[in-house]
């Protein structure tokens, strides 16, 4: 998509800027519909905004930020009238800047997911600004972002945290369902190329993923007991690399059972492997936020066999580490799956506010290419829209504000809004998703038993 929008020449992006989602292909691109164009020049602009939050927690960004008149102490000598800032921006503004710019983020996204209530086709009016008017929606997204930085300190970071770990919570739970949708869909993909060619090889490779993903979960559960329950105070821990291994094991059984494989033929042990791999990782990013530095010790000082440091008070600033960039690739994939996703599973549709999606039909493929050649996208919700503009937009709404919570570690301001630091509250937040993932990969496969007298075909 990159290298098609590269090639675009500079009148026809900054007509189409202005324009609908239909313009935003040229030439060499695949024919597709507007729908999926939207979502992702939407989520374009979500991770866009994600790399300048990145870029601006980078150490040593904090110095050119001094620049920005008034933003904080020892920058240039232009006051704000009513804004008082006391902060040493040497210790926090990489957190801060993180917190204005999801802050942004979460309200341009917000502000699209109250106006595109109950849209029903592209024939409604609200259609045309979800499809298109993508300069001034930036426009508008830089704005919004110009004014966050001149919100006054104070209560803002410590009731900012809380809105970040309550949308975070849900966005990992969206996250695992759209890693259900993924897994059901890789396998009744590899399950039809082993019926139309050679079943052994496709066999094998399912078997070989399954395997694979059952060995890095093993794997982690014997690292996450050698290395996070040495402490006297980890009983905590015991409890939840337990849990989750006992709900794992359950998962797995029900995915094999007789009756749920009459039901859902597809279903199988790959699918259940993804979800404990991605359970684990959970799990262990979980634990990485234990104030308890006893159990919670760095990945350097693990791989060095030294001694988690503990850090001096005011100091408690860490920059994001391993399972913070695990993190943001998972992140990645599922905002970019969320975009171009075409899955038949009616319950996690019906979980996602999406309809079934097929491939673009013979005649969308002859509208698709105009007079002039350039192909552009076809409007497939005429009759009615595939995915919810509203749910859509609110999830990346929370996107923006996990992304917040990763790149700052779910650290949580102290009371004096000097540092960064871990926090109990994220470690139950993280844990309870997972349950609650489980249980609704759970319901996935025994839903068509319980409740048979419906249609999850």
């Amino acid at each position: 998509m990159g290298a098609c929008m590269a090639l675009c020449s500079i009148a026809s992006c900054a007509s189409c800027l202005c324009g609908s989602a239909p313009c935003l292909l040229s030439g060499c691109c695949p024919s597709t519909y507007n729908s999926t164009v939207s979502r992702l020049a939407f989520s374009f602009l979500l991770l866009l905004g994600s790399l300048v939050s990145v870029i601006m927690i980078l150490p040593g960004m904090e110095t050119q930020l001094k620049k920005i008149p008034g933003f904080c102490v020892g920058g240039t000598s232009i006051t704000i009238p009513g804004i008082e800032n006391k902060m040493n921006c040497d210790v926090i503004v990489g957190y801060k800047s993180v917190y204005r710019m999801c802050f942004a983020m979460a309200c341009f996204f917000f502000l699209f997911s109250i106006i595109m209530i109950r849209v029903r086709s592209s024939k409604d009016p609200r259609a045309s600004l979800q499809n298109g008017f993508w300069f001034f929606k930036f426009l508008i997204l830089v704005g919004i972002t110009v004014g966050a930085f001149f919100i006054p300190d104070g209560t803002f970071n410590t009731v900012w945290f809380y809105f970040g770990v309550v949308g975070s919570f849900i966005f990992i739970i969206i996250q695992l369902i759209l890693l259900v949708d993924f897994s059901h869909t890789w396998n009744q993909s590899w399950l039809e190329n082993a019926e139309e060619g050679n079943s052994k090889c496709w066999f094998a490779a399912l078997l070989s993923f399954t395997a694979l993903h059952y060995a890095l979960a093993f794997s982690a559960v014997v690292l996450f007991y050698v290395y996070y329950t040495t402490g006297d105070d980890c009983t905590e821990h015991k409890v939840f690399i337990s849990l989750n291994l006992i709900f794992c094991i359950i998962i797995s059984i029900v995915a094999i059972l007789p009756k749920v494989q009459e039901a859902q033929p597809s279903s199988g042990l790959l699918q259940a492997s993804l979800i404990s791999l991605y359970t684990m990782y959970v799990t262990w990013s979980a634990m990485t936020n234990n104030p308890n530095r006893k159990c919670n010790p760095s990945l350097l000082s693990l791989v060095n066999n030294t001694p988690s440091p503990t850090p001096a008070p005011g100091q408690e600033v860490q920059w994001w580490d391993a399972q913070g960039i695990i993190g943001l690739v998972i992140f990645f994939f599922c905002t970019l799956y969320a975009s171009i996703r075409s899955s038949n599973n009616t319950q996690v549709n019906r979980l996602m506010q999406t309809e079934d999606l097929q491939g673009l039909a013979a005649d969308d493929h002859e509208a698709a290419t105009g007079e002039d050649g350039v192909r552009r996208a076809v409007d497939n919700e005429e009759d009615a829209v595939t995915y919810s503009y509203s749910f859509f937009h609110f999830s990346l709404c929370l996107a923006s504000l996990y992304i917040m919570m990763t790149l700052t570690n779910w650290y949580q301001p102290d009371a004096d809004y000097q540092a960064m630091q871990s926090s109990m509250p994220a470690v139950w937040v993280k844990i309870s998703s997972s349950w609650i993932g489980l249980a609704l990969y759970l319901w996935t496969l025994v839903a068509p038993l319980i409740l048979s007298n419906r249609d999850f075909n």
